[in-house]
């Protein structure tokens, strides 16, 4: 392993930050996102209800824990982290005339907190975190008002923090768009009825598409140091037998992975993209310049989010889940308490279908285990994290000295427990920290160390070592 490589943890802003209603903050759109039990998801109301329960207005509230919670990443022996920008804490209604300075001062603390350590950020810039006035003023993505706005205040973060941060992602999961069923989380929308979804999400996709390009343009404007990455939601697919319809399903399941990072990477909508359109019958405006900012706007590095594998074929019997995708069951594979198929190999495979396409540098930007942990003796005996992990970097490892893959990072999700993005619980616990709320927010919030925490800090020092 190089002696450079970014050992680390990532989170978001809105399932981790809380602090909702302070320092001058706005609302986002999860402000406005009920919990829910699993399996269910979650209630998007038009403003908040008093008498319902927020996940996202405490979350595990980072925000009044960041020092502490910094030091325990720093005890771990943390190189990097990966979070996010809360927008609608710098820009409360998003076009704002002005930037919120309380906002701004609160990010400034957290990096000088993190540089203090000598552990460099890694900043998203948009992480599923738009101001909800931009949706009930411009309907989210649907409009291209969207591009400027989020233009404006990327830039705004990158003027500020230019000295402090290297690494910037602009858009999370940017394909998840093309899956969700409801891109309330990615594009602030809800289909209406009558409404063509297709052109609506191909739209919202050019849109997103030319503010990455747009940004990153921007941003070596500001300091031609930064490096700039996508990040895809990425699962492994496998196909279901060698028939060849299977093998052609299976090529359909990926067009929308490489549908984003194609341009991102290219420059242009090229060959997949544009066969994706047509078979979609997908039809959106390309305004005059667009195209020019899209192959000037590429990226320098892939991130991308691993977590499991699926199978797609003609006779699919048995479903999986996965994160946000479905598919087949993989009868090799065992599953997690949510029904994520579990497979490391899967992560060196998946690196080197990306390193064979695009040949730019790698960086795993989540993977990680939710299950349900029992709090016992003031600590969390996680071996079964400590198991998945060991094995994805294990395949991490093999991918990098055996195959030659030039990947530079990896941050586990996330080192610090925090509510789940999809139902808002907190009994699908991710992190290295257990934090003493329940599903309902309730608990003291206090910090505790479980078995993984040892076990990370030992990966990390030995730079992937003794694992």
């Amino acid at each position: 392993m190089r002696e450079d490589f970014l050992w680390g943890g990532a989170s978001a802003a809105n399932q981790y930050e809380g602090g909702y209603q302070e320092g001058g903050r706005g609302l986002s759109i999860n402000d406005v996102e009920q919990g829910a039990s699993h399996g269910q998801s979650r209630i998007i109301h038009d403003c908040i209800d008093e008498k319902c329960y927020y996940p996202s207005h405490q979350a595990t509230d980072f925000y009044h824990h960041y020092q502490e919670d910094i030091a325990l990443l720093a005890e771990m022996g943390f190189r990097c982290y990966r979070m996010s920008i809360c927008w609608s804490r710098i820009y409360p209604h998003g076009d704002d005339e002005i930037p919120n300075e309380e906002g701004l001062q609160f990010y400034d603390r957290v990096f000088d907190e993190l540089l203090k350590y000598g552990i460099e950020p890694i900043v998203t810039l948009h992480h599923f975190e738009m101001p909800l006035a931009l949706v009930k003023k411009y309907g989210g993505w649907r409009n291209r008002k969207m591009i400027d706005l989020s233009v404006r205040y990327a830039k705004t973060v990158m003027e500020r923090y230019q000295n402090k941060v290297k690494y910037w992602i602009t858009f999370n999961e940017i394909n998840s768009l093309f899956i969700a069923e409801v891109p309330w989380h990615q594009a602030g929308i809800i289909y209406q009825e009558g409404e063509n979804k297709t052109d609506v999400m191909f739209q919202a996709a050019h849109y997103q598409l030319v503010a990455s390009a747009k940004t990153i343009i921007e941003g070596r404007k500001i300091n031609s140091q930064f490096q700039f990455g996508n990040m895809i939601l990425y699962n492994c697919c496998y196909a279901m037998t060698c028939h060849p319809l299977d093998q052609m399903m299976l090529h359909d399941k990926l067009l929308p992975i490489y549908y984003f990072s194609d341009v991102q990477i290219r420059g242009k909508y090229t060959n997949t993209c544009l066969s994706y359109q047509k078979r979609m019958n997908a039809h959106f405006d390309i305004e005059e310049g667009d195209l020019e900012i899209l192959r000037n706007g590429v990226i320098d590095f892939y991130s991308f989010s691993y977590y499991s594998s699926l199978v797609e074929g003609r006779e699919i019997e048995q479903s999986a889940d996965g994160n946000l995708l479905d598919g087949g069951k993989n009868p090799y594979l065992e599953t997690t308490q949510w029904g994520w198929q579990i497979d490391p190999l899967g992560l060196r495979i998946s690196l080197n279908l990306i390193y064979d396409r695009y040949q730019i540098p790698l960086f795993v930007s989540e993977n990680g285990l939710g299950a349900v942990d029992e709090f016992k003796n003031n600590t969390v005996y996680d071996n079964y994290r400590i198991d998945y992990l060991r094995q994805h970097i294990q395949a991490l490892i093999a991918a990098i000295e055996e195959d030659f893959i030039d990947c530079f990072g990896y941050t586990m999700w996330s080192p610090i427990d925090i509510i789940s993005a999809g139902t808002g619980e907190m009994k699908k616990r991710y992190g290295f920290v257990y934090v003493d709320y329940d599903d309902l927010g309730q608990g003291s919030g206090q910090r505790y160390k479980k078995q993984s925490f040892s076990w990370y800090q030992k990966v990390v020092q030995t730079n992937g070592k003794e694992i």
